[in-house]
């Protein structure tokens, strides 16, 4: 359930059924290897600044939002052609979240917030290479319903699926409609994480496109009248 090719109609089918579907090889190999690569090196200057208490990990864990982090903004944004066409639906980023969670740590099963409507939760890296398993309801809620439950450390008596990623591998889910979460103790020392969210610009989250950040206004591009050359 899920596995099917990413560009079939059967794909499709069973996104908008199962409210899940796996996306192996969402990004080719070296290229999550260098966009890890160029994290690592980044936080490892800095760790205090990326180094905050749980929310729905157990224990401190580095992350950061994309839009302090334009690597991860240009990551994003460049994949929601192939978003597009994955859901056949007119989609926006709203934001992406890095986060890289600590041995023996889980993720409480959770929904998540209007930003959240199509979510990609894509595997970058684990330090010990041993798969630790995405897990998903397979209840599907109304968005308010979803608003009123708490996170909690397991589905309790709903029924969830478990889907395993390597690194490269993503499942995309509806985060808003459905819980989802890690309850098995992380097992390796750490895994790296990206979260890539969009919103649907002809469905009722179309608001919360760019998650309503603020950016720049447009400006202008004035030349000198003169230029210097560099010397050939």
């Amino acid at each position: 359930m899920g596995e099917f090719s990413p560009m079939s109609d059967a794909f499709r089918t069973s996104y908008e059924s199962n409210g899940y579907a796996v996306v192996p090889g969402v990004a080719p190999a070296p290229m999550v290897q260098h966009f890890l690569a160029i994290v690592c090196a980044q936080l490892s200057s800095r760790p205090d600044a990326f180094l905050t208490a749980p929310r729905v990990n157990a224990k401190p864990a580095y992350e950061f939002y994309s839009y302090r982090h334009h690597t991860t903004m240009g990551f994003h944004w460049g994949l929601t052609s192939r978003m597009v066409e994955l859901t056949g639906k007119r989609l926006a980023p709203s934001y992406a979240y890095f986060r890289v969670y600590q041995k023996g740590d889980i993720c409480t099963v959770h929904s998540d917030r209007e930003s959240c409507e199509h979510s990609l939760s894509m595997m970058l890296g684990y330090s010990d290479d041993i798969v630790w398993p995405f897990e998903i309801g397979e209840r599907r809620y109304e968005f308010a319903d979803a608003c009123q439950l708490q996170k909690a450390d397991d589905f309790g008596d709903e029924a969830s699926k478990q889907v395993m990623l390597n690194p490269g591998d993503a499942i995309l889910y509806q985060g808003c409609n459905y819980r989802h979460g890690r309850t098995v103790p992380n097992p390796n020392r750490w895994s790296a994480h990206l979260f890539l969210h969009w919103v649907d610009l002809d469905g009722p989250f179309k608001d919360w496109s760019f998650d309503r950040q603020q950016f720049p206004a447009m400006g202008d591009f004035k030349f000198p009248e003169t230029v210097s050359q560099n010397p050939a």
